[in-house]
Order: C-alpha cells, then sequence, then structure tokens
C-alpha cells in the first residue's frame, strides 16, 4: 500500500530532522536540511511549490563534494519520497 503526501510528510520531516542533527554531517548541509525542513512546513506556499523548492534544495546538496556516502544515500532517498509526493 502507497502511502498518501500527507501521511509520508512526516516520515521525510524526520529523516531531514536526523540529517541536520547528524555532527558527522558537515554544517552547511545540516544547514541545508534545516532550511528543507521549514520550507516544507512554510504554509504560505502552495504545497506542490514547497515540495519543488525541497527537491531542488537537496538535489543540490547531494552534489557537495564533502557530504558522505550514507548522507548522500539518504538525501536521496528523501528526495525520492518527495518526488512520489509531488506525482500523488
Amino acid at each position: 500500500m502507497v502511502m498518501g503526501m500527507y501521511e509520508q510528510l512526516p516520515h521525510i520531516l524526520q529523516l531531514l530532522e536526523q540529517v541536520a542533527m547528524d555532527r558527522t554531517v558537515p554544517r552547511n548541509i545540516r544547514t541545508s536540511a534545516e532550511q528543507v525542513v521549514e520550507e516544507i512546513r512554510n504554509d504560505k506556499q502552495p504545497m506542490d511549490l514547497r515540495i519543488s523548492t525541497a527537491i531542488h534544495a537537496l538535489d543540490e546538496v547531494s552534489n557537495d563534494p564533502n557530504i558522505p556516502l550514507y548522507t548522500r544515500t539518504q538525501i536521496w532517498n528523501i528526495v525520492s519520497m518527495l518526488e512520489n509526493c509531488r506525482q500523488n
């Protein structure tokens, strides 16, 4: 069974917060994860715009040469989940 967009968002936010709290991740990447959480929670924008903005920001972060491999994998999984939300 596929989760709907609104059921998946709390899980996505939790994963982003884990990245933001991980002290082994460079500060700029943690900051970007925090900003994405704030963007997704911003009720002033339509949900599809928030998700698209989050995907774009995470895509940029995943290309950072200093990102640990496991964090890059986490980010790719989060982007995949967000793209799934956008399609639903």
